[in-house]
């Protein structure tokens, strides 16, 4: 391993790599490999058998003697998650998606050893999906291995610590930050360089910076990917965090449950660790800096600041009321200045770009880039960046590829448990904190989950709240036991047991557990009850005083009706029936038994001839 001393190791390190990595870069004069098989190793793409693709790749070098002509690089994200696993031949950023070990031998023939590429595997997404996308915070995942800080330094990395530690004194760095713009990606959106300013104006020997890399919502998976796919990054903006305000040591609060993360952020911070960027007299600057990696065990409620840092400190992970903040009092009674993986991702490319650059993306008061992990009833399912403002109907129809089956999109949901939904007539809302706030949602950690015709909002609110229920840390009786009533007033409609009395008791349990809990998960976890409220009222309305589920969800008000003008009356549905509910003989219409009908569908599913129907 490399020993960095000056900005110019930094400089060396990055000619040699490039040099080794040139043919992925398109240079006509280089040292390594001609081809570059780039393979997804992240969640996704492993669990999707990119592991298997790795292996046999492997076998096919070995056979043909051509370690020398290519390159394995396992990756990060590459963000089309619908199509894994994936796989980037280099040069010629030619994606190749779905790939089995069965195309991997056409591939290998045709592509590698013939020159010529696979046309029928290629992704047909790629270039719709990428077009209207800025990559700052997943600028390196799918470029890079994330295992080799060589890799990241080819491309920038550490270019701005150098930059920091050499021409800027810690004033400079939280001004750059402050003129940015660059607000807080967690959820709340607090400008990021006024809270490192109140970090650097704290008067304490000690100081720490923390990374929340808790990420709990239900279908993000943002955090994750940066760090399966780039970690240096989240390191060198710790550590220029740490210089600006004066902090000796950071950590990184990361799940358990995400092993892959974990080993590539501790292999990270070894690396740095060897090259003399962590530790002490960083760059021979007198500058000191480290981090430490804590495990949380997976509760929602410890992504929120004082809860995750009083998890940090060993203790049961509950919220702590404010003031003090954590800039005055944080880790271990320390001033503590907090931000997501995301925030810190975009800190070094704002330094070695500059200002002019990231205040060109986005909006007035909400700039850069913002990176969604898209879910639900969408075609392209996966990891987005796009700038801030880019309107909803642009990243579900443009990028996302539309609903699946040509059905209409009905909702979206912004913010997971703590966010709200956006309805279909408000499709064309720019995506940026205050308009997400204006329309009762929030930008969240950045989940964004598509629902179509068939989605039961009220149902949608129910789960949500399931969630919020099951993840309170039970500190606060408002959080405790509010949301509990809100469940079970919900559960009652859904059930087709709901009074419109219980519509105005939903809204008047929202008021007062929106004002009275102790923390910001608390406070938010009625949005997803209103939102849906405020733009579906009527769904409610059917539930409780129609005994209907309009979009056949709901199970309880479920009847399958078997159409006698349809029906060929051939049995089948009764053969299937777990329960005997139905009855009928070929002289007699076939029909369903209500009472004993346990709503499994099974029955609509057999049919052949399309006879039997669902009706809420």
């Amino acid at each position: 391993m490399a020993s960095v001393k000056t900005a110019n190791d930094i400089k060396l390190i990055k000619y040699e790599t490039q040099k080794r990595i040139g043919s992925r870069l398109g240079y006509s004069n280089y040292e390594g490999a001609d081809i570059h098989m780039m393979i997804c190793g992240s969640t996704g793409c492993t669990s999707s058998g990119s592991g298997k693709l790795i292996t046999k790749l492997e076998e096919l070098i070995a056979r043909d003697e051509m370690g020398e002509k290519v390159a394995i690089v396992k990756t990060g994200c590459f963000g089309l998650c619908a199509e894994g696993p994936i796989i980037m031949v280099q040069p010629g950023n030619v994606m190749y998606t779905q790939v089995t070990t069965e195309d991997l031998d056409e591939i290998w023939e045709e592509h590698v050893k013939g020159g010529k590429p696979v046309e029928r595997l290629i992704s047909q997404n790629e270039t719709e999906f990428f077009a209207k996308q800025e990559r700052i915070a997943l600028r390196n995942c799918g470029r890079i291995n994330p295992e080799c800080i060589d890799e990241y330094i080819a491309y920038d990395g550490y270019e701005a610590l150098g930059k920091v530690l050499n021409e800027m004194d810690p004033d400079d760095v939280i001004d750059l930050i402050k003129e940015s713009g660059l607000r807080g990606r967690g959820g709340g959106g607090f400008p990021a360089g006024r809270k490192w300013e109140a970090g650097a104006r704290a008067e304490s020997p000690i100081k720490y910076i923390c990374c929340n890399a808790d990420e709990g919502d239900p279908g993000a998976f943002m955090d994750r990917s940066i760090l399966e796919g780039d970690p240096h990054s989240v390191i060198e903006a710790m550590i220029i965090a740490g210089y600006a305000c004066g902090a000796c040591k950071g950590f990184v609060y990361i799940r358990a449950e995400y092993p892959i993360a974990v080993d590539r952020l501790r292999t990270a911070i070894e690396q740095a660790r060897e090259y003399g960027l962590l530790g002490d007299n960083i760059m021979g600057k007198g500058f000191s800096f480290d981090i430490e990696i804590r495990l949380g065990a997976g509760a929602f409620v410890c992504g929120e600041g004082s809860a995750l840092m009083i998890s940090i400190e060993g203790n049961r992970g509950e919220p702590r009321p404010k003031p003090p903040r954590a800039t005055e009092k944080g880790i271990f009674g320390y001033p503590t200045v907090l931000n997501n993986v995301e925030t810190f991702a975009n800190v070094p490319q704002i330094i070695v770009r500059g200002l002019d650059w990231y205040n060109s993306i986005g909006t007035e008061k909400s700039k850069g880039t913002k990176v969604f992990a898209i879910s639900g009833k969408i075609n392209n399912t996966g990891l987005v960046e796009i700038p801030m403002g880019t309107n909803l109907r642009e990243i579900i129809y443009d990028i996302g590829g539309g609903i699946p089956g040509g059905k209409q999109f009905k909702a979206a949901q912004t913010g997971g448990p703590s966010g709200g939904c956006i309805p279909a007539e408000l499709i064309d809302t720019p995506i940026d904190y205050d308009s997400l706030t204006s329309l009762g949602s929030m930008m969240g950690s950045g989940g964004l989950i598509v629902m179509d015709e068939t989605t039961c909002m009220v149902d949608i609110a129910k789960f949500f709240l399931e969630f919020t229920v099951d993840e309170s840390c039970g500190k606060c009786p408002p959080c405790r036991i509010g949301t509990k009533r809100m469940l079970e007033i919900l559960e009652r409609i859904t059930e087709g047991k709901g009074e419109m009395s219980d519509l105005e008791e939903l809204e008047e349990l929202a008021e007062t557990i929106q004002k009275g809990a102790l923390c910001g998960l608390g406070q938010s976890a009625p949005n997803p009850v209103l939102s849906t409220m405020k733009y579906f009222k009527d769904e409610y309305i059917a539930h409780v005083r129609d005994k209907k589920c309009p979009a056949g969800v709901c199970v309880s008000m479920l009847r399958f009706i078997i159409e006698a003008e349809t029906c060929k009356r051939c049995g089948i549905c009764a053969k299937n029936c777990p329960v005997g509910a139905i009855s009928g003989s070929k002289e007699t219409p076939y029909t369903i038994d209500q009472e004993k009908c346990i709503k499994c569908g099974v029955c609509m599913t057999k049919c052949p001839f399309k006879a039997i129907m669902k009706n809420a």
